[in-house]
């Protein structure tokens, strides 16, 4: 179980850091991006806590798995992945110099501007932006904070996996010849 945990785990957190870094860099000076892609990519990435759950139950199981069994492996396979997102998101700022958050508040209150936001409004809004950035230099803040960001969605997939594969019938495994 706990090598099913691990695979599955790296290759969600590495197919989901893999996409969100792509995004990042394809977007240039523009790392605001689209949030809808991001959880699209988790999503995605995610995926692979179905197929470790699909895993655990047809191969050491023998085709039958309950629900907290099945919810068990699937939130530890988000732990990993959403670990390993934590991880390698902080290798990425190190070897950036941490220039994510600056990029990021620049093209976001550059892009409220261009919707017409000004005056006193511009100013309380670019205000928290820098206080978030403040904070998001202590590693106390910013790795939650990460964490947060990518966990929800393991959670949520691994609910559903749960739900899904408690039923025998639902996707069998194939006999082995």
């Amino acid at each position: 179980m706990a090598r099913i945990i691990f695979i599955y785990g790296l290759v969600a957190g590495l197919i989901i850091i893999t996409g969100i870094i792509g995004t990042i860099v394809l977007a240039g000076d523009q790392p605001h991006g689209n949030v809808w892609l991001g959880y699209l990519i988790m999503l995605l990435g995610m995926s692979a806590v179905f197929m470790g759950v699909k895993r655990y139950r047809d191969r050491e199981r023998g085709g039958v798995i309950r629900f907290l069994p099945a919810l068990g492996v699937g939130l530890a396979i988000a732990l990993v992945a959403s670990l390993a997102y934590v991880l390698v998101w902080e290798v990425y700022l190190a070897m950036t110099d941490h220039a994510f958050m600056e990029q990021y508040i620049n093209a976001t209150l550059e892009a409220r501007r261009a919707e017409g936001l000004s005056g006193e409004a511009y100013r309380k809004l670019e205000a928290s932006y820098r206080e978030m950035a403040v904070a998001y230099q202590s590693p106390l803040y910013r790795l939650p904070m990460t964490f947060v960001e990518i966990f929800p969605v393991g959670l949520l997939v691994s609910v559903v996996s749960a739900i899904l594969l408690r039923n025998s019938r639902f996707m069998r495994a194939r006999a082995r010849a």
